[in-house]
């Protein structure tokens, strides 16, 4: 907890323009966002051009480029969690345009997004416009996919992150997974 605190403090300074609280801040979060990163790399094929180390100083590159008023830990890294998402389906994008309209990069339903081993996998900007599409029908029910899926946030932390109980949090998971996979399933 301690870590947290520091981490919220250290956001708090970097906010009110102190560069040194970058400095401090880097070390302390750089592991967590690894590590994250791996998790979302795990899926990926061997050929993969893009590594977690890259994904992860890339999305640290934005989020020290942001103009954010950081509010805590949890807001930073749902931040983090965005951004990394973001610079994902970009990768996909422009390693489709490359091959001219080839196949995206494949990604594993059970270790993105909806853990049901009988969807199969599927493809990254499939999930992203699936995303997108239930973002703008219930946006609170996106932001919790992409805080547990892409920022590996508790349900503690999600609920803190979005102002609501734990208890939403669950209900807004499970009926958020069902509605990306019923939008993901062929016709």
């Amino acid at each position: 907890m301690a870590c947290a605190r520091a981490v919220t403090t250290l956001l708090g300074q970097w906010r009110e323009g102190d560069e040194g609280a970058l400095v401090e801040l880097a070390p302390l979060v750089y592991e967590e966002l690894r590590a994250l990163a791996r998790r979302y790399m795990g899926s990926e094929g061997a050929g993969h051009t893009l590594q977690a180390t890259g994904l992860v100083n890339e999305a640290f590159i934005r989020l020290a480029g942001m103009d954010v008023p950081w509010s805590d830990r949890a807001h930073f890294y749902a931040v983090a969690a965005r951004s990394m998402r973001r610079i994902l389906v970009d990768h996909a994008k422009a390693r489709r345009r490359e091959k001219r309209g080839g196949a995206a990069r494949h990604a594993s339903l059970e270790t993105v997004v909806i853990p049901d081993a009988a969807a199969g996998p599927a493809d990254l900007l499939d999930i992203d416009e699936a995303l997108e599409r239930l973002a703008r029908i219930d946006a609170r029910k996106g932001e919790v996919i992409v805080l547990h899926y892409f920022g590996g946030m508790t349900y503690d932390e999600m609920a803190e992150a979005l102002d609501v109980s734990p208890a939403t949090v669950h209900r807004d998971l499970r009926l958020a997974k069902a509605w990306i996979l019923n939008e993901l399933r062929p016709a």
